[in-house]
């Protein structure tokens, strides 16, 4: 049986436009079970445990604003996380993708769920033989928010007839947490190319030069 996980994440909410929060994203993050990960996720936690953070559930976007438990850690501390992080994904055979909008084009949380199904669908048609492929396909969320469950369910489920799902407790899945830094890092991208990047990510990534070398170069490589 040849299965086939995606671990769903997202970035932003089905509100009205925030200048503060201006895209929504989904990123999903597609692992081949038959691809043992096993020595990478040993490695990763071997790595977090060496700069004091052992067995710790990573969120990438706190890190780089610097909150919640990430508060008062110097800039090197944070950025050792991420790159750990980092490390990981190019290690990985792995492949994801991210769909958004840009809010200040939307109407309402009707039309928002409508795009973001089309783009889902696009994504899904053309690479139908890929999923084709496998026996299962499962997918992860957390159940964050209810409009991604509806859009995940009815595209998946109507273009696919193999599509399982599943609830997750983030902490307990590191692809998980993969799918969120790589939905924090297409936000970053989408606000850098919009000259939207806050001070805090200015900070963090040094600048946009150091942001695409170290960061979006070697996370486009996974891209399906």
């Amino acid at each position: 049986m040849k299965e086939l996980s995606i671990f769903v994440d997202e970035s932003g909410d089905f509100g009205v436009y925030d200048y503060h929060a201006p895209f929504y994203i989904i990123s999903m993050v597609l692992h081949d079970q038959a691809v043992n990960i096993v020595d990478d996720l040993k490695i990763l936690e071997n790595e977090l445990s060496n700069i004091g953070w052992p067995k710790h559930s990573v969120h990438s976007g706190p890190v780089i604003r610097s909150e919640e438990e990430y508060r008062g850690y110097d800039l090197k501390e944070q950025q050792k996380i991420i790159m750990k992080m980092m490390s990981f994904v190019r290690r990985l055979n792995i492949n994801f993708k991210s769909i958004y909008i840009e809010k200040k084009h939307i109407e309402d949380s009707i039309e928002a769920t409508g795009k973001l199904s089309k783009q889902l669908a696009v994504f899904i048609r053309d690479n139908y033989a890929f999923f084709c492929n496998y026996d299962t396909v499962k997918i992860y969320y957390d159940n964050g928010q209810v409009e991604v469950t509806r859009i995940l369910s009815s595209v998946f489920n109507a273009l696919l007839e193999n599509v399982e799902f599943r609830k997750v407790i983030p902490a307990d899945y590191r692809l998980f947490q993969v799918a969120d830094l790589i939905c924090t890092l297409k936000l970053t991208e989408l606000k850098m190319e919009n000259h939207l990047l806050s001070k805090s990510e200015i900070y963090f990534f040094n600048d946009e030069r150091t942001l695409k070398k170290n960061y979006l170069k070697p996370l486009s490589k996974k891209e399906l």
